[in-house]
């Protein structure tokens, strides 16, 4: 009975301080968030409140005034303006992935092992994450730089919101190719998971690292600081490997 009674008050107070976080995620990581929080809840008790978006746009919302307790970026960038606008906890900033970029179409065979279709250009419509916005859609834009091919594919880009909207339009046959996240398209073994692609080597962007910080809003909330720091764990870094991120 004393064993019974020790293990409820535990539950209990286990329950008592277990909490809902708002985070704000770059829409490139919402796959791997998905397995990611789940792991979360079931080991801290903690639920992530999850809201998809670009860069961009949670820069502003947050200064707006946006609920958001944490941000899981795709950059390095925006944390730190955060913390410079006196919006984020710098102590609380880390890098959590490197993110790859890569050229997908749904067609099998389309997209070839070097790139080449990029110079051949014999496509009407390519998708390509507003750059503006969406670090990936700018890695890609870069990448196009670099290849001397931007002005020719200029007119026929079709800009999305953000990387899975870019995506989508790939997918359901809007553009014939673009620019999108390796997480978005690996399969169970690693490979593609449908479509053709080539992954863009990394000397033609600049590196995609990716940083999680706790905002003004979760200074004072366990389960923000909980979650962050549940991204170094050996659980939530198989995970973001597995997603064909390479580790910090």
């Amino acid at each position: 009975m004393k064993i019974t009674l020790s293990v409820l008050a535990l539950f209990a107070s286990t329950s008592a301080i277990a909490d809902e976080v708002q985070v704000a995620v770059g829409a490139n990581f919402n796959a791997p968030l998905k397995l990611i929080a789940a792991d979360f809840e079931k080991d801290t008790g903690h639920k992530a409140v999850v809201s998809l978006g670009t860069v961009g746009k949670f820069f502003a919302q947050i200064r707006s005034g946006a609920p958001f307790e944490v941000l899981i970026s795709s950059d390095k960038d925006t944390p730190v303006r955060l913390v410079a606008e006196g919006l984020a906890i710098e102590v609380t900033r880390q890098p959590y992935a490197i993110g790859k970029l890569v050229l997908w179409s749904a067609k099998p065979d389309y997209v070839d092992a070097k790139g080449e279709v990029l110079k051949k250009g014999d496509f009407k419509h390519f998708s390509l994450a507003n750059p503006k916005l969406a670090v990936y859609g700018a890695a890609g834009q870069e990448a196009m730089k670099r290849l001397g091919v931007l002005d020719a594919i200029q007119p026929r880009i079709v800009l999305a919101e953000n990387i899975t909207q870019a995506h989508q339009f790939i997918a359901t046959g809007n553009a014939e190719l673009g620019f999108v996240a390796l997480s978005q398209i690996i399969g169970k073994d690693g490979g593609i998971a449908s479509g053709s692609a080539w992954m863009v080597p990394a000397d033609l962007y600049p590196q995609i690292r990716q940083d999680a910080i706790v905002l003004s809003l979760g200074k004072d909330k366990p389960a923000a600081k909980a979650l962050v720091d549940y991204l170094k764990t050996d659980k939530a870094r198989a995970v973001i490997k597995s997603f064909g991120y390479d580790l910090p």
